[in-house]
């Protein structure tokens, strides 16, 4: 009897140990990638049904996905890729992605848009994704760029249309404000709600050739077209068109003074669409930045955003596989439907909402060029002290001169043009 009971607890020791064996070999076989990325609260929702449906098509993939606020996101990303970064992040095309590529610091995947078809279904964002003749991004949702409005306080305010034409929009700036409702409401805490501005008057004034020039540093700050810009942003400031106190407001803070019927409209990118609470969705309209000079074409911000893969990676291959699932244009329309963002991938369908759909068509049919935006289209030292630089402006337009000299000196420290 004591013979058998040793016998079969040898047995079970036995079973206990291929047990354990094989529940090693199962947690070896599912590969942890790791993945960091920049969220807003509304914006995580979407980006967990994509990672869910991953999973679900990737059973031996451990993914283990850090969501991060937009600021914090934007001064941690450079010292994860230098240091030990997580196998995928989120970013920003243009100028953004290419100060990181530049210095070695993202994947190619060049190979990647070759196999996959992207330069096919990603045309129109490929030169975005570029950097030296490489692709090292893999486009997501991008944004057009224009006025969301309350049509009730237009017609509270006798406006008859939305505005063409500048003269047609300081005319219901001067209707709003006479009905007693802030014309436009900008988040100035957020600098780049201000670079939108500055952005969209340099188009609309000097145009798309010239913008580009001035991002790159080859123009002069105190040069008279620059200063043309400002002298427009100045009239609007001075009659008091903005909200009150515009710098202590960030983007979260100003969407009640839109919903509570205390400013009318608001310069912002479509993915604002999702954001908008039901309570005044109905009464919400979208339209185009207006002509200022109509000798200048027409000309559009459109940032994209990506997917990146960081050179130090460990995990490149599930890396590659996330990527390519992203990139699927059924998900990629899904992402960007989440966020009130327009697709990048050609095959996607139009989306349904209507505000998007307006900020599609915008960008399909833009002859004067797509810019990425301010801050994503210069480098990133002259993007943070420009504007900052919008912000002292806006503080105070008197010392217009006074901030466009310190802007030169330092265009010409940076740039030694």
């Amino acid at each position: 009897m004591i013979a058998y009971r040793l016998r079969r607890l040898a047995h079970m020791s036995t079973v206990a140990v291929l047990v354990a064996a094989a529940l090693s070999c199962a947690a070896a076989d599912a590969a942890t990638l790791t993945v960091n990325v920049s969220s807003r609260g509304n914006q995580r929702a979407t980006w967990q049904d994509a990672f869910d449906k991953f999973k679900k098509a990737n059973p031996d993939v451990d993914l283990k996905v850090t969501y991060i606020a937009d600021d914090a996101y934007k001064v941690q990303i450079g010292g994860w890729l230098a240091t030990d970064p997580p196998d995928v992040v989120s970013w920003n095309a243009g100028e953004r992605m290419a100060y990181y590529a530049q210095r070695g610091l993202l994947e190619d995947l060049s190979s990647d848009w070759s196999k996959n078809g992207w330069s096919q279904q990603y045309a129109s964002v490929k030169d975005a994704s570029t950097y030296k003749g490489k692709q090292y991004a893999a486009p997501l949702g991008y944004d057009a760029y224009g006025f969301f409005y309350r049509k009730d306080l237009f017609e509270k305010a006798g406006i008859k249309g939305e505005p063409k034409t500048w003269d047609e929009f300081l005319d219901a700036c001067k209707k709003l404000k006479a009905s007693g409702v802030a014309p436009i409401a900008v988040a100035a805490r957020d600098s780049w709600t201000l670079a939108a501005w500055f952005d969209y008057l340099d188009l609309r004034i000097n145009g798309y050739a010239f913008h580009q020039q001035l991002m790159s540093g080859e123009v002069p700050y105190t040069d008279a077209r620059v200063k043309k810009v400002y002298a427009a942003w100045k009239t609007l400031i001075d009659n008091h068109y903005f909200i009150d106190n515009a710098l202590s407001y960030d983007l979260d803070a100003i969407t009640p003074i839109l919903v509570n019927g205390k400013a009318s409209m608001m310069l912002m990118g479509t993915f604002f669409s999702a954001i908008i609470p039901a309570s005044i969705r109905p009464e919400t309209g979208y339209f185009r930045f207006p002509v200022i000079d109509a000798n200048v074409p027409m000309a559009e911000d459109g940032p994209v955003n990506v997917l990146l893969i960081p050179a130090k990676a460990k995990n490149k291959g599930d890396a590659r596989r996330l990527l390519a699932f992203m990139e699927q244009p059924q998900i990629n329309a899904d992402l960007a439907k989440g966020w009130g963002q327009l697709s990048s991938n050609s095959q996607s369908a139009e989306p349904d909402d209507s505000i998007a759909k307006i900020g599609f068509q915008t960008l399909a049919n833009t002859k004067g060029g797509i810019a990425q935006f301010y801050d994503r289209d210069m480098t990133k030292e002259m993007a943070d002290e420009g504007m900052k630089a919008m912000q002292q402006f806006y503080n105070d337009p008197s010392q217009v001169d006074a901030v466009l000299a310190r802007l030169e000196a330092t265009r010409q420290r940076i740039y030694k043009k």
